[in-house]
């Protein structure tokens, strides 16, 4: 059974940082692909980030605009992302998954991802 558990988020200040966690159990991690995504009320689920099995690639939103880092650890079974400069739009429940296929799908499309977490919350105030 595969668990996927996010952790990190919080409270902070326009301008402040979190690090977001992911841990997963239960499949193969270092065989997939990983996203994080985020849902603000009254919004479609967004992208937010990915990176390769290896990590040796990764992919952003444009809205990131180098103030996100993603990184992963295969011998923890761990992605993250450091989130600096947060802003109040950045306001949102944050998601972790794994791209289902290996050989097809987009990093950037939600549905071509599964093993969903239960989400983190992400507040910034002004």
């Amino acid at each position: 059974q595969v668990q996927t558990v996010e952790s990190g988020g919080g409270l902070v200040q326009a301008g402040g940082s979190l690090r977001l966690s992911c841990a997963v159990s239960g499949l193969t991690f270092y065989m997939y692909d990983m996203g994080w995504f985020r849902h603000a009320p009254g919004k479609e689920r967004e992208f937010v980030s990915a990176i390769s099995r290896s990590g040796g690639s990764t992919y952003y939103g444009e809205f990131v605009k180098g103030r996100f880092t993603i990184s992963r650890d295969n011998a923890k079974n761990t992605v993250y992302l450091q989130m600096n400069s947060l802003k109040p739009e950045d306001t949102a429940v944050y998601y972790c998954a794994a791209k289902v296929s290996r050989y097809s799908g987009s990093y950037y499309n939600p549905p071509d991802y599964g093993y969903w977490g239960q989400g983190t919350q992400v507040t910034v105030s002004s």
